[in-house]
């Protein structure tokens, strides 16, 4: 079905692999298209509670491939407009937990992916670079709306200003990213965590996921409203009633997503 993707569902967790590993799984317009297409595929498939997206072998991804951009003069706004921007507002559409498994190199629109997941797991192999700055460009397919706001403004622009590549290490000591774990290990830890959050009330979960994020555009009392509103939705759920079921019953919830 995907050229430059795999999409695999096991176990309530769609993995998400960029495939082109030769390219340091570099982005084309194909799979701008074809990532797009996968997340849609995943929030509607009820099977699916978590995805988990990742690079195959050695990157996970090294930002845009050069040789796909055709001509010396290149219309930049419309590229992204076209090609990433649709990408990146549907990695925030998919009400269904995203965990990045960063097993190498981020770099460019790759990190900038990786941002905009919402849990960033990395081997003890993998670093990270705003590499943009190398060229002359600006942060872009989200982030310099991320970024600021995982890590701080201060530590945003020297990340984004330097371009200097971080290690796995240091990204979690500055809350870029949440867990480590060996290289040897890596694909075996990432799955498990994202199998953990698959056993969750997923629709609670996507409420979550949408009441945070409007939560960064929105005043106090806006969001206290928007809490209520999320809070009913939540409140319907089966899940809920499983829940406080489980809770007075003293034994652990059996959660379904619905």
């Amino acid at each position: 079905m995907y050229e430059t993707i795999l999409y695999e569902v096991s176990e309530g967790v769609a993995v998400i692999t960029m495939n082109r590993p030769e390219k340091f799984n570099a982005f084309t317009e194909q799979m701008n298209k074809e990532i797009t297409e996968a997340l849609k595929q995943a929030q509607k498939a009820p099977e699916v509670r978590c995805i988990l997206f990742t690079g195959a072998g050695r990157a996970f991804n090294a930002g845009q491939d050069l040789g796909d951009v055709s001509g010396g003069n290149v219309d930049f706004g419309g590229f992204l407009r076209k090609r990433y921007n649709p990408m990146i507002l549907q990695f925030q559409k998919t009400e269904k937990p995203i965990v990045a498994a960063i097993n190498g190199v981020a770099a460019g629109a790759g990190l900038s992916v990786a941002l905009a997941c919402d849990i960033r797991l990395a081997s003890d192999k993998a670093s990270l670079v705003n590499a943009f700055v190398n060229i002359g460009l600006v942060p872009d397919s989200g982030g310099c709306y991320f970024l600021p706001r995982i890590v701080g403004i201060g530590k945003a622009l020297e990340l984004a200003m330097t371009g200097e590549k971080i290690s796995a290490e240091e990204a979690l000591r500055i809350g870029l990213i949440n867990q480590v774990y060996p290289a040897d290990s890596f694909q075996e830890d990432a799955l498990a965590y994202a199998r953990k959050l698959a056993s969750l009330p997923t629709r609670g979960i996507g409420l979550i996921k949408r009441t945070m994020y409007k939560g960064l555009e929105m005043g106090l009392e806006e969001t206290l409203e928007y809490e209520a509103f999320a809070q009913d939705a939540a409140g319907s759920t089966e899940d809920h009633k499983e829940g406080v079921t489980a809770f007075m019953e003293k034994r652990a919830p059996r959660f379904t997503g619905q």
